[in-house]
């Protein structure tokens, strides 16, 4: 059964004209109460408070009656979100931390939208497995019915890809995460054919077959498409490792703790496209999803095996927890027979990348140097960052294999991520333009845009570019 609190995101808003008891919320910036919009005793109050409008900080400002009648925000230098972008973007804390009741925005802000959304996402929490679930009053913002589509459409999206990463692996097997797909296909009028198990072998994708042979729950290949024929097609790959034991190469303990988030790629990509397919972009959208579970097993592939793949390269394994790549190699292989205009690949691949960039910074590498150059301001800038990083040629000697066409990795400790990135690249030759994008897929800590937890870190940004370049 699924089970998700995406749809509730647009409980978060009251939508329609604004009313007499909406409660004002004004977005004050550094040492800025003059001129202000608050009356006299309102700044009294606020200099009794010691506010200075530091960001972050928000006061209640009481009427005559003890009530709430009014809410000042603190935005600092206006260029504080987190972990990027303006101080819009911290209104994320104001739909978290206030009191039930509808709110207004009542600033004149640069980018309304954008501090709406964040209300939404600030809102989020993951309730599934509490006795108790949440309080059902909760603080909204007032949004005007027009408009309030994508925003809503894009709250829903990430609450979605949040749930997804969240919910413990014994919930969210291969079978799930085709449950999921097909309500997304459903809801949006999609095509949808999945493969599983065995048929995986008859339907040449061996190298997914051969992750989740040891799982009692059956690996698959899930692919999705909509949208016109003759648009511009885009494919998204996601890596839906469900869980990752890291194989007969077993991880430590400690490594498998958030290894539930391991299908965070693929969690991304569904983020994406409901946005996509939402907000009805003018796109021919396919979304392929390998998703299997890395058990150790009697059944389990071993290293030093040789797999084939679907492109027909004979792969050798040089370690059995570098199998996100191998089911993303057959799913790539599968989406560049397509010719299409662009594959994004979403997923959890390497620690290394978070060595280099830390958990809130997604690498991504490209063959479009422009993408590679735009695309990271533009991310910046709505608070869902990424840095590219290069897909260095250099190093594809170091998945040479001495007795087969390719080793799954390099046993080195440098250049992990590009070399991961390296190979993936090795299975797409055809599509116009190819970007792999290494997350964690997790915020460590709760920040302005959401608690703990499952991310689908990249999907905003992408879906923001997508948005200007399909309809420029």
């Amino acid at each position: 059964m699924v089970e998700t609190t995406a749809w509730a995101a647009a409980e978060t808003f009251a939508l329609g004209a604004p009313d007499a008891s909406d409660i004002p919320v004004h977005f004050i910036g550094s040492n800025s109460l003059q001129p202000s919009p608050l009356d006299a005793a309102q700044q009294a109050w606020l200099a009794a408070q010691n506010f200075s409008g530091s960001a972050k900080r928000s006061v209640l400002l009481p009427n005559a009656e003890g009530k709430v009648s009014a809410v000042a925000f603190g935005t600092g230098n206006g260029q504080q979100g987190e972990p990027s972008g303006p101080s819009e973007l911290l209104a994320g804390l104001l739909g978290a931390g206030l009191p039930a009741g509808t709110y207004r925005i009542a600033s004149e802000l640069s980018q309304p939208d954008l501090a709406a959304l964040a209300w939404a996402l600030g809102s989020y929490s993951f309730s599934r497995y509490r006795s108790k679930g949440p309080n059902g009053a909760r603080a909204k913002l007032r949004l005007a019915a027009e408009g309030a589509e994508r925003i809503i459409n894009t709250a829903e999206a990430v609450w979605l890809g949040r749930d997804l990463i969240n919910t413990p692996a014994s919930d969210m097997a291969p079978a799930d995460l085709e449950a999921v797909a097909r309500v997304l296909a459903d809801r949006h009028g999609a095509d949808i054919s999945v493969v599983v198990g065995d048929d995986l072998l008859a339907k040449n994708f061996p190298l997914i077959h051969a992750v989740g042979r040891a799982s009692p729950r059956p690996p698959r290949l899930i692919d999705m498409s909509w949208g016109p024929v003759g648009a511009p097609k885009i494919t998204l790959v996601g890596k839906g490792i469900s869980f990752d034991t890291g194989g007969l190469d077993i991880k430590p303990a400690s490594a498998m703790l958030l290894m539930k988030k391991d299908m965070g790629g693929a969690a991304t990509a569904l983020t994406l496209a409901h946005m996509i397919m939402g907000q009805r972009l003018n796109c021919r959208l396919r979304v392929i999803i390998p998703t299997a579970e890395n058990s150790v097993g009697g059944d389990a592939f071993r290293p030093g095996d040789i797999l084939a793949s679907r492109l027909g390269l004979s792969v050798e394994i040089g370690n059995t927890d570098a199998e996100g790549r191998l089911v993303l190699a057959d799913a790539l292989a599968l989406a560049d027979a397509d010719e299409p205009d662009c594959i994004f690949v979403f997923a959890t691949l390497t620690g290394a990348a978070r060595s280099a960039l830390g958990p809130d910074l997604p690498a991504f590498f490209t063959n479009d140097n422009d993408l590679a150059q735009t695309l990271p301001p533009l991310a910046a800038s709505i608070g869902d960052p990424l840095w590219a990083m290069p897909l260095w040629e250099g190093y594809l000697r170091n998945l040479d294999s001495d007795i087969a066409d390719i080793n799954n990795v390099w046993e080195s400790p440098f250049a992990g991520a590009i070399t991961a990135a390296l190979f993936l690249k090795r299975f797409v030759s055809k599509a116009r333009r190819f970007a792999h994008f290494d997350l964690y897929g997790w915020r460590p800590a709760a920040r302005p845009l959401g608690p703990k937890g499952g991310e689908p870190q990249t999907a905003r940004a992408v879906m923001e570019h997508l948005r200007r370049e399909l309809t420029s």
